[in-house]
């Protein structure tokens, strides 16, 4: 009964400190850009809905903390517009209520009527700061904890895989994949999962010289503890796994930010690439993820970080190290969506000022208002979508049909 009871909680409290995290520090991007510039800010809330507190600091912005910890948002001041790019009469109006309002002086003091180019940094702050927060989290856990990871050398080939009708053998030791140089075997791993039927070309250290080898990964479907029941690629190919194969790598601060960085990168590019041929078709959209997704890959997260640990500052210590790199994961791929350039998302704002720097007005009210809708309404549609996958993945429709049968 108590497993019952602590099994969802531990579900939801993950999801709240992964999300609250990645969120917090994305507004935060933004609210820290517009300080900077000056810009006059009402309130900072971490969370939709009713407030469970609130505050206000010495400048007069409200801090604020809602039930619903799912998202959050930097209000500006006099910022009404949904859109927050109002069109030309919207902003002579807005100059002439404020000028009336808090006096000519005041008016410099609001977002709308900020230099462009510092607009753009205080929207592009939040991406920006998901990113830092990535490497952070990346940085402080090598150089904390290290690394342990196996060489890029093969130890077996599956009989009638791709490996092996491509050429490799048992001994190769992989040095290049996809133009990108190889330290470790589980970069080898991510390149091959997100590249099924695509050709990579290797190069491989035998027997003293270097060997090109073109292999195409073939897709499988794979049931993971973590991830739950997903396809992926795959050639046949498996390290050396005893305990004395493995390496610590230990990192000193500027090791550990170099590591962060390209940590991130890779996390980056991994993730560009696979929506890439998502949207293009190759790929099935299926594993795409929504809150649902997330709070079930962070509770098995934790759980797997707190197994097997003596006591419970171990168990702790475990679920929180494990629970710091899926938010840095799930920060880099938030960072990333904000960036497209879709209305309502920081992406779309940055692309109405591209063309207000080159019309030298911003956009007509209407066509904004139009763009709004149809970019909410993409958004909510791949929220739905993204919904469905994970209540797939939960096998709530064969559950409810065996208890409705």
């Amino acid at each position: 009964m108590l497993d019952f009871i602590l099994t969802p909680a531990i579900f939801v409290i993950s999801c709240a400190l992964v999300l609250g995290l990645v969120v917090t520090i994305h507004e935060l991007g933004h609210f820290l850009a517009a300080k900077a510039f000056g810009v006059a800010i009402d309130r900072f809330s971490i969370g939709f809905g009713r407030s469970i507190t609130s505050w206000k600091d010495r400048s007069g912005v409200e801090w604020r903390v809602g039930w619903i910890p799912l998202g959050g948002y930097v209000k500006f001041k006099g910022d009404e517009n949904a859109s927050s790019v109002p069109d030309g009469e919207d902003l002579e109006e807005m100059r002439r209520a404020i000028e009336q309002r808090e006096g000519p002086e005041a008016v410099a003091r609001y977002f709308h009527f900020k230099p462009l180019w510092q607009r753009a940094i205080v929207v592009a702050g939040g991406p920006i700061a998901n990113f830092v927060l990535a490497v952070a989290l990346f940085a402080s856990l090598l150089m904390a904890f290290g690394q342990y990871s196996l060489p890029p050398k093969i130890a077996s080939v599956q009989a009638g895989s791709p490996a092996e009708l491509a050429g490799f053998r048992a001994g190769d030791l992989i040095v290049m994949a996809d133009g990108r140089r190889i330290k470790a075997f589980d970069e080898v791993a991510e390149i091959v999962q997100v590249r099924a039927n695509v050709p990579i070309d290797f190069v491989v250290e035998r027997a003293g010289r270097q060997v090109a080898i073109t292999a195409t990964p073939a897709w499988v479907e794979r049931n993971d503890e973590l991830a739950g029941k997903h396809r992926q690629g795959q050639l046949g190919i498996a390290p050396a796994q005893s305990p004395s194969d493995f390496v610590h790598v230990r990192y000193n601060p500027l090791q550990a930010l170099q590591g962060g960085v390209e940590r991130t990168w890779r996390t980056l590019e991994t993730t560009v690439y696979y929506l890439g041929r998502m949207v293009t078709g190759q790929v099935s959209p299926d594993q795409l993820s929504g809150p649902l997704g997330i709070a079930r890959i962070s509770g098995k997260v934790a759980q797997a970080g707190a197994e097997g640990a003596p006591n419970l500052g171990g168990m702790i210590l475990g679920g929180g190290v494990n629970l710091l790199q899926l938010a840095a994961f799930v920060s880099v791929s938030i960072g990333f969506m904000n960036l497209l350039p879709i209305p309502v998302l920081d992406g779309g704002h940055l692309l109405f000022y591209a063309y207000e720097a080159v019309a030298r007005r911003p956009l007509a009210a209407k066509v904004q208002a139009a763009g709004y809708r149809v970019g909410l309404a993409l958004l909510l549609g791949l929220m739905l979508f993204a919904t469905w996958n994970d209540l797939q993945q939960l096998r709530v429709f064969k559950f409810l049909g065996g208890v409705l049968s």
